[in-house]
């Protein structure tokens, strides 16, 4: 078993149950002060998470100015998918239309690893690929 298993294991689960808050949190908070809590509450996370490095003497952490400018560039994705969650589901859009969703965005990430970081072509990617297209031209209805 790969060593990053059980992080994707993980990550997969907090995604998950970070859709469902959303989505629950959607019709009780706006869209910007919702995701605002949601932004501020995952920063405080990692906050106390690098002073518990700190404190462990495990501290780490290597900075350039690129991976700080690539950072700034996930920050403002999340940011803005946030909103535009916490706006599919005070639309009315449902929670199971979240997983083709994010295969929609999974298979931006397979053709990106493809196309840029030299990442094998295999035929499951490229079927992966069409069939998360093809989930959200799905949705439309």
């Amino acid at each position: 078993m790969a060593a990053w298993f059980w992080y994707a294991v993980v990550a997969a689960v907090l995604y998950g149950a970070h859709q469902i808050f959303t989505r629950l949190a959607s019709e009780r908070i706006g869209d910007g002060l919702g995701g605002f809590v949601v932004e501020a509450s995952a920063a405080m996370f990692i906050l106390l998470y690098l002073a518990f490095l700190w404190l462990a003497g495990r501290w780490n952490q290597k900075f350039s100015m690129p991976g700080f400018n690539y950072s700034l560039l996930t920050g403002i994705c999340v940011g803005a998918g946030t909103i535009a969650f916490f706006l599919l589901f005070q639309k009315g859009g449902p929670l199971s239309a979240v997983p083709a969703i994010l295969a929609g965005g999974a298979a931006i990430m397979a053709i990106a690893g493809i196309l840029f970081f030299n990442e094998t072509a295999s035929w499951q990617r490229i079927v992966g690929v069409v069939f998360a297209i093809i989930g959200l031209f799905l949705l439309r209805r």
